[in-house]
């Protein structure tokens, strides 16, 4: 592109501003209402200058509310058309937080002196927004249970977007013949998928680790995310699991179960489980833990599952014991359940 300035320089250019759906632990949305009758509002505000969006809704959350979280990642960008100035509008819309208690409590405590914050519920929130911001917060919400993207027009998800597509309005276009293929695929559900093993010492204790990330109180099995990206197959990602985590370069034995579990507004999740047979006291002994992944391991009885995995892990642990047991198998679970 040449240095020299296009000769359509001098044309409006669309505005631009930057939006934060600032949360809380509990999944809450921040919301500012003035005291001068202005409709609710997110946090944010226009780009000005030399700023990149992230940028100024770094400078608009220091000013609005004193809070120094960093801006998280991208989860939509909405496309509004010219309104009373005559000119575009295109909001980034970008995640921050979620913030702990403490720091949460402090910005309701800070606002402006014409504005108040509050943490609402989602659809409260939703509800109380005008409407040409409600249906930005519902898509960027999609977008973030998601793990996605959405691209709005006014407010509406286009044909194609990752997230916010209603599914029913989805499958018309489907069946209508309304999406080219890189739409089609944009807009498919998605699913995560991991691989994890299942050991059990001499004495039939199972083995467990702790995670050094995420819920620390859940102890699971070995294994970890399957990265399809780089076309690992599931038993590969097992193996490869147990030798980052464990230390243990070890080939998984025989497929147990399938389990599919889902969450209404979020992805599937699909775990492969091998039989990782039985480990001896030598072997346990050589078991070296990576740190950034792991705090610990042990092997418990099946009767002190109940207090140490969640219940659909639970479950599938215990179909997975028996499927070996009997020699049967792979099981097709959902929610660890036959």
């Amino acid at each position: 592109m040449p240095d020299r300035p296009s000769p359509d320089a001098a044309r409006p250019a669309p505005l631009v501003a930057a939006t934060g759906i600032v949360l809380d632990t509990s999944g809450q949305v921040l919301v500012l209402t003035g005291s001068d009758g202005a409709d609710p509002q997110l946090p944010g505000g226009a780009v000005e200058e030399t700023e990149t969006p992230e940028q100024a809704l770094a400078r608009e959350l220091r000013g609005e509310l004193a809070l120094g979280a960093p801006v998280g990642r991208l989860l939509a960008v909405d496309s509004r058309p010219p309104g009373p100035l005559g000119r575009s509008l295109i909001v980034h819309v970008h995640l921050v937080g979620p913030l702990p208690p403490q720091e949460a409590a402090a910005v309701s405590r800070t606002g402006r002196a014409t504005a108040a914050a509050h943490w609402l519920g989602p659809e409260e929130a939703c509800a109380v927004l005008p409407a040409r911001v409600a249906p930005r917060l519902r898509a960027a919400l999609a977008a973030l249970h998601t793990g996605s993207f959405a691209h709005l027009a006014d407010g509406v998800p286009q044909p194609g977007s990752p997230a916010g597509l209603d599914p029913a309005r989805r499958a018309a276009l489907e069946h209508a013949g309304g999406l080219d293929a890189a739409s089609h695929r944009a807009s498919r559900p998605k699913a995560l998928t991991a691989a994890s093993v299942l050991f059990t010492a001499t004495d039939g204790r199972i083995l467990l680790v702790q995670p050094a990330y995420g819920r620390t109180d859940r102890w699971n099995l070995p294994g970890g995310g399957i990265d399809s990206d780089l076309g690992e197959i599931p038993r590969a990602a097992a193996r490869r699991e147990v030798r980052e985590e464990l230390g243990l370069d070890l080939a998984p034995g025989r497929l147990l179960a399938v389990n599919w579990s889902h969450k209404p507004g979020r992805p599937a999740r699909i775990r492969f489980l091998y039989d990782g047979g039985v480990l001896d006291g030598p072997a346990l002994a050589r078991i070296r833990l990576n740190p950034t992944e792991l705090l610990q391991w042990r092997t418990v009885p099946r009767e002190e599952l109940r207090t140490l995995v969640k219940g659909a892990l639970r479950r599938q642990i215990t179909a997975c014991l028996a499927a070996r047991a009997r020699g049967t198998g792979p099981l097709e679970l959902h929610e660890g359940r036959p």
